[in-house]
């Protein structure tokens, strides 16, 4: 067996995957990952490659500027035919309507996709890809987010932001002369999204405890090694280094490469993505500010951290977590979202109506696993996440952002989304911990009063 954390991004794109002692075969339909200098220079030969002959463009307003309008230049020089669409709105959203309007100005004879750009176009094409059965070709223009190789796109469906399934891209295009000249904000978001992982992977081991999920060493390597690589080039990354630049990049890959592998988003997103997940979702139910999605991530990593090394104190108690469990108001707990989120709210509503997350017997069940195995689950919160303050430190040394009111939310509101981080997915995470142990709320009203 081939321990897929000590190959390169290269090695691991191997068409025949690497069957592992976790029980599946880790591959991708990644075919070609380019990172370097000048290497958006490749784009007609990686068209040509794929089978293309005539290419739908898509890019917003500020990525055509950025690489777009060089990409179609080249496609033309290399004679492949190329039909373009910019988005006409000044901010694209992960919703419904920008996929509508790619699918309406797609060009039927074309027989291949080139998303340029980053997070909202690259998830657009990776749907359109998925619809069409086109291949798709990704290139870059800001190291800000880890969505580049992984087969799922984050959207808002019905209100509740979901990881949907799609098509992944066969080739991603970094090229670190136009990453590195990325707004540092965008620099910024894509090490918010990297340092999450330590979250991620912190939680996914819990859980593996708490639940038997699934869980793959190798994967989590794979993902602590790109952790590393990028927390070695922090400063290199805030004097735009190219090298730098191509670390970061190359992080970001690997944990889209690591969801792909996983077949599961768990080596990527934990408690600290459902903060950003849920300012989104208000954002869009009442007209707030949408922030970048690695800004928001980071963000909330730096408050899962508090969170973690405030709960390395606690002692379990299970009567108070029976206890908890007994009061808690179901009906309460809905009339409270539907407040907290507006119509978002249902879909969570009829989440929690499949999944069952506060019933009781459920929860007895999961408590004295909890109750029995707490020594190990302080273990690995010991081993996996570094203090607030190192991270803290590595995000300022950007410039990016640390604390909710950097943008615009208020404590108040702070407090509400990280308890209702519990409730938009399936899956354990830090918060669902809390409320298991009986000790959420007063979580809240201590980190965040």
């Amino acid at each position: 067996m081939t321990a897929i954390e000590t190959l390169s991004l290269q090695e691991l794109l191997c068409e025949e995957g690497f069957a592992c002692e976790c029980g599946k075969v880790h591959k991708t339909d990644l075919k070609y990952i380019d990172i370097g200098r000048g290497v958006i220079s490749k784009l007609p030969e990686r068209v040509r490659q794929l089978g293309g002959t005539h290419v739908q463009l898509y890019a917003d307003g500020n990525t055509w500027r950025a690489a777009g309008e060089q990409a179609a230049a080249l496609l033309e020089q290399a004679g492949i035919p190329c039909e373009v669409y910019c988005f006409p709105q000044k901010r694209v959203y992960a919703d419904a309507a920008p996929v509508g309007q790619a699918a309406m100005h797609f060009t039927h004879a074309c027989d291949l996709i080139v998303g340029v750009g980053t997070g909202t176009v690259n998830d657009i094409c990776k749907i359109m890809a998925g619809l069409t059965g086109r291949p798709y070709i990704i290139v870059g223009t800001a190291p800000s987010m880890d969505g580049f190789a992984s087969d799922t796109s984050s959207m808002v469906s019905d209100g509740l932001k979901i990881s949907l399934p799609s098509a992944n891209a066969k080739a991603i295009i970094g090229d670190t002369d136009i990453l590195a000249a990325a707004p540092m904000e965008m620099i910024g978001a894509g090490l918010g999204d990297i340092l999450a992982k330590y979250i991620s992977i912190c939680e996914w081991r819990i859980s593996h405890e708490i639940n038997d999920e699934y869980f793959c060493p190798h994967v989590a390597q794979l993902v602590r090694n790109s952790l590393k690589k990028c927390a070695d080039n922090v400063q290199g990354m805030a004097e735009r280094d190219p090298d730098a630049i191509a670390s970061v990049m190359e992080g970001l890959v690997l944990s889209g490469l690591a969801m792909a592998f996983a077949g599961v988003t768990r080596p990527a997103s934990g408690m600290e993505h459902y903060f950003s997940h849920l300012w989104d979702m208000r954002a869009l139910e009442f007209g707030w500010e949408e922030h970048l999605h690695g800004v928001q991530v980071g963000i909330g990593t730096v408050q899962a951290l508090r969170v973690y090394e405030e709960l390395l104190k606690v002692q379990p108690d299970r009567q108070k977590a029976l206890d908890a469990a007994a009061a808690f108001d179901i009906e309460a707990w809905e009339a409270h979202m539907r407040t907290f989120l507006g119509g978002s709210a249902d879909g969570i509503i009829a989440l929690e109506r499949r999944e069952g997350k506060f019933d009781k017997q459920k929860h007895a069940v999961r408590l004295e696993v909890i109750l029995h195995k707490w020594d190990a689950i302080c273990e690995i919160i010991r081993e996996e996440l570094p203090s607030y303050d190192t991270v803290v430190d590595m995000l300022q040394k950007l410039g990016a952002k640390t604390k909710p009111k950097e943008i615009g939310v208020d404590m108040a509101t702070a407090k509400e989304t990280f308890v209702s981080t519990k409730d938009i997915r399936d899956k354990y995470i830090g918060s669902r911990l809390l409320w298991d142990l009986g000790i959420l709320d007063e979580f809240a009203e201590k980190l965040f009063e």
